[in-house]
């Protein structure tokens, strides 16, 4: 998103609770969306609406600590809800970054649900009710991003509470993220993680005591980019072990219209039906609006044989 105001405040100095900062600056970025989606009910069509403005307060520390605070300001239904995504970030050119999602947070399972190359939406995305292996995200959530420790790879990690999670147990995980110098537009990457005493099953939480892991490889040349990934999780008993893979390729037509297409395969321990989705994304960018689309279709939802659906969106967003 472009910024569209920029203000430099050294008046901030020494304002950020426990740290005394030589400037500040704040950032407002924002954009606004309004698309058309319809599902199974062939021939109904619903629209709405997305619309937020981030607001970013930056500054270094006297010690060399960069400070970063963020906070959305989205449409919500009342004003209970029109803040949403929000956090800390504490980083350092040598340590690396420790953030704080006070809402809103990304564990490194989550953010790496899905890493095959898109246009707009994943294969499964607009399905409601598909189930996919993505650890766990939420608020009060703890993430650790390090430097290149060596040239193009590094390491993360996120933790969530045991009062976050209303367990007995708390949630970590841990990724790594390698980019070869010598072999220029290729991505490896893996994380595992645990989720401990929370009894849900996969898209809305996890399934008790379970480990999971995902690896991922993309490879970018040219217009062109694929990627493949495969997840798994090992519960207690063989009905919570499942596992996923998924596959994706996108074209840059030019450099401003892209199409992928994709697949994601989920093999539920506790159905003899698989869960399979394929979608094909375009996206068209000109300045800053965008034109978006997504066609995708699910098989055996959530296991369960014979619950088939289909989804389309279309949206037109703006980026100020």
């Amino acid at each position: 998103m472009n910024n569209f105001k920029k203000i430099g405040l050294s008046a901030l100095a020494g304002s950020l609770v426990a740290f005394s900062a030589n400037a500040a600056e704040i950032t407002m970025s924002g954009g606004a969306s309004v698309a058309v989606t319809s599902g199974d009910d062939k021939g109904k069509s619903t629209y709405y609406q997305n619309d937020s403005i981030t607001f970013t307060v930056s500054g270094e520390t006297d010690g060399g600590l960069s400070i970063t605070t963020k906070l959305e300001l989205d449409g919500g239904a009342n004003a209970s809800s029109s803040f949403d995504n929000r956090s800390l970030a504490i980083g350092h050119d040598t340590l690396g970054t420790v953030t704080f999602s006070g809402h809103g947070g990304d564990s490194v399972l989550s953010g790496w649900d899905d890493k095959t190359p898109s246009a707009y939406e994943e294969s499964w995305g607009l399905t409601t009710g598909a189930l996919k292996i993505d650890g766990v995200a939420g608020d009060n959530l703890w993430r650790y991003d390090s430097p290149e420790l060596i040239p193009g790879l590094t390491v993360h990690a996120s933790y969530q509470s045991t009062e976050q999670t209303g367990s007995t147990g708390a949630y970590t995980d841990m990724g790594i993220l390698y980019s070869p110098e010598m072999l220029e537009g290729l991505t490896v990457g893996y994380a595992a993680g645990e989720v401990d005493e929370i009894a849900n099953t996969h898209g809305s939480g996890n399934v008790t005591g379970t480990d999971e892991s995902t690896m991922f490889v993309t490879y970018a040349t040219g217009p062109i980019t694929v990627g493949y990934q495969t997840s798994e999780a090992d519960g207690s008993s063989t009905t919570q072990d499942d596992d996923s893979t998924a596959i994706g390729i996108s074209y840059a037509v030019t450099d401003s219209f892209s199409v992928s297409y994709g697949e994601h395969e989920l093999d539920l321990g506790s159905s003899t039906s698989d869960q399979e989705s394929e979608g094909f994304s375009a996206s068209y960018t000109m300045g800053g609006t965008s034109i978006k689309a997504s066609f995708n279709e699910t098989t055996n939802t959530a296991g369960v044989s014979g619950s088939d659906k289909d989804a389309m969106e279309i949206a037109l967003v703006f980026a100020f």
